[in-house]
């Protein structure tokens, strides 16, 4: 999808009931993705989402501020023609996952990484089966291949691009497939799973202050991780429990 500004072309917006799901229109026609299909959400919620953007917009269409219509355009023309290799790239951040990253200074910082990851680490574990090993400072630790066989399973269950679309930013934003496994099977809210994937910068900012293009960066990802968490959250299976 264009980043640059674009007139706007239409007046009225709406959704539509498809067999390709709840399409957008404008103007009484169907919208459409930059590869020229539907462009639709799998869920009347999101789609709403969608709608909502696309009626937000004023003279000009910005794109940059669109991260429901962003989400469905790489979920329908990029990642539905490549399940698998979507499953794959999320998979292999479990190799490294900012979960089992642990600092071995200061002493507030490993107590707050401990207090929130170990929970996640207890999640992995015993939902999905896949115990992992602790790496310290700045030192590697390679996980088991059954660890990471049990992490790969959890994301090929997975087949709704629109959802996969959502977990790959989920995981590439936080640094860790086991938060974005964790949100999928509802062990933890979006809130705070945000929180857990700024431990370290907020150790920082806690210590240093608030740097102001940081800051904006920061929101601008909170955006982009709010559409993502909201798709997961209307898609995901019913919880199970903890």
């Amino acid at each position: 999808m264009r980043t640059a500004a674009i007139r706007r072309f239409y007046e009225t917006v709406g959704v539509v009931e498809t067999p390709a799901g709840y399409v957008l229109t404008l103007d009484g026609r169907q919208a459409r993705t930059p590869k020229k299909r539907p462009l639709a959400a799998p869920d009347a919620g999101l789609a709403a989402a969608l709608a909502s953007e696309w009626e937000g917009q004023g003279e000009a269409i910005r794109p940059a501020d669109m991260p429901f219509t962003r989400l469905a355009n790489a979920a329908i023309d990029g990642v539905a023609d490549a399940l698998e290799a979507t499953r794959g790239s999320i998979a292999a951040y479990a190799e490294s996952d900012l979960a089992t990253f642990r600092a071995d200074a200061p002493d507030e910082l490993i107590a707050a990484q401990s207090a929130g990851y170990d929970p996640v680490l207890a999640f992995a574990h015993g939902r999905l089966g896949a115990p992992f090993a602790l790496a310290r400072g700045i030192v590697h630790v390679r996980q088991s291949p059954e660890t990471l066989v049990r992490v790969r399973e959890a994301f090929d269950a997975i087949g709704a691009p629109f959802a996969l679309t959502a977990l790959h930013t989920i995981v590439s934003m936080t640094g860790s497939a086991l938060l974005g496994l964790a949100l999928w099977n509802r062990a933890f809210e979006a809130e705070h799973i945000w929180r857990l994937a700024h431990i370290d910068e907020d150790h920082q900012i806690a210590r240093w202050g608030v740097d102001d293009e940081a800051a904006a960066r920061r929101a601008l990802h909170k955006r982009d991780f709010d559409a993502a968490a909201k798709v997961v959250n209307a898609l995901a299976p019913a919880s199970k429990g903890n």
